[in-house]
C-alpha cells in the first residue's frame, strides 16, 4: 500500500521538523493533492494510524485537492476535462495529451502546537515537495 508509505513520510518529516523547532506536538498538516493522485480516501485512512507514538499523533490532515487542467492539442486552450479518465477537451473534443496539474502532491505548511517556543511559533509553517 503506497499510501502507507506516503503518510509514514509525511509523518516523519513534519515530527521532524516539530522536533527541530522544540514543539510538543504537530497539530496539523496541510497538502495539496492533484486529483489524478487518486489516493486522497487512501491517504487519510492511513494518516492516523501512521501517526501513532510521534509528535504528530492527534494531528489533523488537511487535503486541498487541485483540479486536473490539461492544454488541449486542437484547440490550443488550456481546459478542465469533464473527467480525469476522458482525456478530451470538453469544448472540440480533441485529445489533450499535455497534463498542467492534477499530479501534484506537495506539504504546504506544519502547524506546531501553540505551547512551542516563540522561535518555533513565528517560523511554525515550513514549504517543500514530497518526494
Amino acid at each position: 500500500m503506497h499510501e502507507l508509505t506516503l503518510a509514514n513520510s509525511l509523518v516523519e518529516l513534519a515530527a521532524c521538523h516539530a522536533a527541530n523547532h522544540g514543539a510538543e506536538r504537530v497539530t496539523r498538516i496541510n497538502i495539496r493533492l492533484g486529483q489524478l493522485c487518486g489516493i486522497a480516501r487512501a491517504l487519510h485512512f492511513c494518516f492516523g494510524p501512521a501517526t501513532r507514538g510521534t509528535l504528530c499523533e492527534g494531528a489533523e490532515l488537511h487535503i486541498t485537492e487541485v483540479p486536473l487542467t490539461a492544454q488541449c492539442d486542437a484547440c490550443g486552450g488550456v481546459k478542465t476535462p469533464r473527467t480525469p479518465f476522458n482525456l478530451r477537451c470538453p469544448d472540440c473534443g480533441g485529445p489533450v495529451r499535455k497534463v498542467l496539474s492534477g499530479r501534484e502532491m506537495e506539504l504546504v505548511s506544519i502547524e506546531l502546537d501553540s505551547q512551542a517556543p516563540a522561535a518555533a511559533v513565528a517560523n511554525d509553517k515550513t514549504q517543500g515537495q514530497i518526494q
